[in-house]
């Protein structure tokens, strides 16, 4: 109830205030970044390093503001070693004073939090605003310029995934897959990795996400991995994820962003995005399987032998779930992915979902709202610092040929959220159709490097931490999604495809009316 109670009072605080937000004034940086591109053509200013020194110099914030977000971003890499810390301080304090909180302890381990460390800084970020200009600025900013939407689906998608029918159902949707491998720890690895992100194109990433997460926690973590397999594991899920949402034009938020602008369809996606999707999971996936067979067979001796085949399996006896009720937690799932872009409507389906939860209880497991709140916090952290980040990412994006363009939408991916990456790509005009492929290719990429780089990252974090010691560390996660990041690179950019330049003929956009939300 009262983290139920916490959410209803974000969103009333992040959503705009009906008529008195309307009459917020527009922050004088948004206006001018809007501007830069003709007055840089007036003063006749060429080349990236010239353009962002102009940028800098007419608008100082705009620079504070990006690194205030390198900040924030050097404050995820020591988020662990503050951890460590405040245990330290905590048991310090134990000892000499009993079992009482410590202040001290307690603020460190907020401070190493990864899911608040944006929202913390989004603090110094206002601050600075107030600093440059006025509260005006702050609430116009807030209010008019930053869409709180995603960050608000994915904490009910989350909890909607998370409950126990939905779950269930997906680990019979996934088990059909790990029958052939006889149920043992190798072949539900495999069918979680592969199958669950390829899911994630009908059900959304953050929801493919969670029950991919939820599933490795229940399968495969419990079972002791070795660090490194523990990285690698994780390292593939959010890569994998980030491009198994490819074959639809609705379900990766990258891709979302430049779907209406650009004129994309479903079939257009999956034949020219989603069959590299495929071949990129299918070898990155079974590269790791045969890189970790050995240490996957030790566990299924781990696993214990249920069905008495003399060989390690990961069977279970379940009490069995109602069948309107999975339908009808289905139907909820489904309301949301299909009004999420409504939060009215997805919110108050949530409410009624709440209500017959209460009265199926006998069926479900207590609702966790703890985890996906927190990756709200973080989501809605990062989408205030990104929509401050267009001055410089746009000058980059519009400069670059084909090849760079698609290594330097990998790379910024990592630092910050791909959505936004092709949110900036699709406001260049007149951008070349290899060159959007390019910029799309790349966002997806590179989504799986970091826990910034893609919308759900956050979730899986949340939810598969505490497998990881005092944290996930994020130079490890980086090194274990290279090698499947690296493959899907060369699918993207190899794989013969001639039907691009159609794809994204110019005459698609003809018409196309921004909406007034639409900013990442």
């Amino acid at each position: 109830m009262r983290c139920l109670i916490f959410l209803l009072a974000a969103l009333a605080l992040l959503l705009p205030g009906g008529a008195a937000a309307a009459d917020l004034p527009t922050p004088e940086f948004i206006e001018k970044m809007a501007a830069f591109p003709q007055a840089e053509k007036a003063a006749g200013l060429e080349g990236i390093g010239a353009k962002l020194a102009f940028r800098a110099k007419e608008q100082p914030f705009l620079l504070v503001s990006t690194i205030i977000f390198i900040l924030a971003i050097l404050h995820t890499f020591v988020a662990v070693p503050i951890t460590k810390y405040a245990h330290k301080v905590q048991h310090a304090h134990d000892a000499r004073h009993g079992s009482s909180v410590s202040f001290k302890g307690t603020m460190l381990h907020f401070l190493g939090e990864v899911e608040a460390i944006f929202g913390i800084w989004v603090l110094v970020l206002l601050g600075a605003m107030l600093w440059f200009y006025d509260l005006g600025t702050v609430r116009g900013y807030l209010g008019h310029h930053v869409n709180f939407t995603e960050p608000l689906f994915v904490v009910i998608i989350m909890a909607l995934a998370s409950t126990r029918p939905v779950l269930r159902f997906a680990e019979d949707c996934l088990g059909f897959f790990a029958r052939f491998g006889k149920d043992s720890p190798a072949a539900w690895w495999l069918s979680i990795l592969i199958v669950g992100p390829l899911l994630g194109s009908f059900i959304t990433e953050p929801g493919a996400m969670t029950i991919a997460a939820m599933l490795l926690a229940k399968k495969f973590y419990r079972l002791r991995p070795s660090p490194k397999f523990a990285y690698a594991t994780l390292g593939l899920l959010f890569v994998n994820i980030s491009v198994g949402g490819v074959l639809t034009n609705f379900a990766a938020p990258p891709v979302l962003m430049v779907a209406a602008k650009w004129g994309l369809t479903t079939q257009e996606m999956l034949l020219h995005y989603g069959d590299k999707a495929a071949v990129a999971i299918l070898a990155s996936t079974f590269l790791y399987f045969a890189f970790f067979k050995k240490e996957l067979a030790a566990m299924a001796e781990r696993a214990g032998d249920h069905d008495g085949d003399g060989k390690g399996d990961l069977k279970e006896v379940r009490r069995p779930i109602p069948l309107f009720v999975t339908l009808v937690h289905l139907g909820f799932m489904a309301w949301t992915v299909f009004f999420a872009h409504d939060p009215p409507l997805f919110i108050g389906g949530f409410l009624f979902f709440l209500a017959f939860s209460q009265g199926t209880a006998h069926h479900q497991h207590e609702i966790q709202l703890r985890g996906p709140i927190l990756v709200g916090f973080f989501l809605a952290g990062l989408v205030v610092h990104g929509g401050l980040q267009g001055w410089w990412l746009a000058p980059i994006i519009g400069n670059l040929g084909k090849e760079a363009l698609f290594a330097g939408s990998t790379i910024l991916t990592s630092f910050n959220d791909n959505a936004a990456i092709t949110f900036l790509a699709s406001q260049v005009e007149g951008l070349p159709a290899q060159l959007k492929y390019a910029v799309l290719a790349g966002a997806v990429t590179g989504g799986g490097l970091t826990v910034i780089a893609n919308a759900p990252n956050p979730a899986g974090q949340a939810l598969l931490g505490k497998f990881f010691g005092e944290g996930v560390s994020p130079l490890k996660l980086a090194a274990a999604a290279l090698i499947p990041t690296l493959i899907v690179a060369a699918v993207m950019i190899f794989f013969p495809d001639r039907g691009i330049d159609e794809m994204f003929a110019p005459e698609k956009e003809r018409g196309y009316v921004a909406p007034a939300a639409e900013t990442p």
